[in-house]
């Protein structure tokens, strides 16, 4: 059998991510080996978590790279797992040209590595990044299935998208809150005073006893019943699956949060998360670079709009909304986008709303945020053994800033209602603002195509790259 030797830490400073996904590599990429975790016993570790997990520690005194290469002889370690920023290039070197073992890095940040296998588990990993930055027979592991995802969350979305997970107190929206292990910013407190004002929000706050601030924060917990406080919890999956959105750092976390296709706010609290930010916002996902209390609220009450925005069918709406939505469509900031740009005649648009009675193979949609109706979202082409549907939108002209609220009704309800897998979008290719908007929630450019002499982008969506 061969021995993997684990090199991490964490603590009340560090955090406790690194040891938390090195739990999930252990158990995945090296279940056949020995694997044995060479730690500090740092002030607010959860190293005991490596021995509930049934891997031994060894605990190193210091930070000496010499000390290191002594553990590694040592047990005879085959593959050296170095999961710690203070670990570089120069000392990879120096530990491979000294021992000969196998090295398996994991790297966050695009650093110089001198390694046999690289890991970048995060979902903006680029392979492509690293030429010239690690030997040229590194294994590079940066595709989505290598990311570090332990079992409980896809057994947790299982149960989300079969509607079985419900968290308490039932008719609330819940909010998942994670400022990381050690929440080294100290922001647990003044987000929940942030969402203190929201009078049916919930707050599930995770955290660890590597948190310096953690009696304070019980305290707070213990006087406010829109908080649940949950400690070491084995319940980070089930709470996830269950919130209708998340504040969480750019992290590790982040990761699961993607996966489980929850919204989300991330707030960035370390500088390691650089990457994460940077992906953030080039999708134009809700992403705070420093915590700021007016920012959240904002980002709150947009996730809460699109949460409480109600749907109805064409062929269910009384006249004057009938005539509304005409009053859009025949505005020349809307028609101008249309294939059909002619202002179209009550007579013709109520004629086609009555067609639609009979057809299974497109659904128009009004959209009311809070009794108000702010837009259209419509599936046209709807295939239902493929899974697939072409859509389209638009807003109210005189409101502003509805596109996404709109685009995150249009995905939930075609992958968590109509059950598609697969969105399809075409877009002239100068209305540049859509198309930033269908990038911002994981649409890809798929091809190019020329319809009524003006030139399209076709933009697709599938379930599995959903990003709310």
């Amino acid at each position: 059998m061969t021995t993997t030797l684990i090199r991490a830490d964490s603590s009340s400073y560090i955090g406790t991510g690194h040891i938390m996904r090195d739990l999930v590599l252990a158990k995945r990429d090296f279940s056949d080996s020995k694997v044995l975790f060479a730690v500090r016993d740092l002030p607010g570790n959860i190293n005991h978590k490596i021995e509930k997990a049934g891997y031994k520690k060894a605990i190193l005194q210091s930070d000496s790279i010499d000390e290191l290469i002594s553990l590694v002889r040592s047990t005879q370690a085959d593959v050296l797992v170095i999961d710690h920023y203070d670990i570089g290039y120069e000392d990879e070197k120096y530990i491979k040209e000294k021992t000969g073992v196998t090295l398996f890095i994991l790297d966050d940040t695009y650093e110089r590595h001198h390694c046999d296998i690289l890991l970048n588990n995060n979902v903006y990993a680029d392979p492509k990044r690293y030429k010239g930055l690690v030997p040229s027979g590194c294994e590079l592991r940066c595709a989505k299935e290598h990311m570090l995802i332990r079992d409980e969350f896809h057994e947790a979305l299982e149960q989300k998208e079969r509607g079985t997970i419900c968290l308490k107190p039932e008719g609330q929206t819940h909010v998942f809150v994670a400022m990381g292990g050690a929440d080294t910013l100290c922001l647990n407190i003044p987000i929940l005073e942030t969402l203190a004002s929201y009078e049916n929000l919930h707050a599930h706050v995770v955290t660890t006893r590597a948190n310096r601030n953690l009696k304070t924060l019980e305290d707070y917990a213990a006087r406010q019943k829109h908080v649940s406080l949950y400690v070491e919890t084995e319940r980070v999956a089930e709470l996830i699956a269950g919130s209708d959105f998340a504040i969480v750092t750019p992290s590790v976390t982040m990761n699961e949060v993607i996966f489980m296709k929850l919204a989300f706010i991330a707030i960035q609290t370390a500088n390691n998360q650089k990457e994460m930010v940077s992906y953030l916002q080039n999708h134009s996902m809700l992403c705070l670079k420093v915590f700021d209390p007016a920012k959240l609220t904002q980002y709150t009450e947009e996730l809460l709009d699109s949460m409480s925005a109600e749907t109805f069918n064409f062929i269910d709406l009384n006249m004057e909304e009938k005539e509304k939505i005409l009053q859009w469509r025949n505005h020349p900031e809307v028609r101008k986008w249309m294939y059909h740009d002619s202002p179209i005649e009550l007579n013709e648009h109520l004629h086609f709303i009555d067609t639609l009675k009979d057809r299974t193979d497109q659904i128009y949609f009004l959209v009311k945020v809070k009794g108000t109706p702010i837009g259209v979202i419509d599936f046209t082409e709807i295939d239902n053994n493929e899974k697939s549907a072409h859509f389209g939108i638009y807003a109210d002209p005189s409101l502003r800033g509805k596109g996404g609220i709109l685009i995150r009704i249009l995905t939930t309800h075609a992958f968590s209602r109509l059950k598609l897998q697969k969105l399809i979008g075409e877009v002239f290719c100068d209305n540049k603002k859509a198309i930033e908007l269908y990038r911002r929630f994981g649409f890809q450019e798929i091809d190019n195509i020329k319809k009524n002499g003006r030139q399209l982008t076709i933009m697709e969506l599938k379930y599995e790259n959903w990003k709310l």
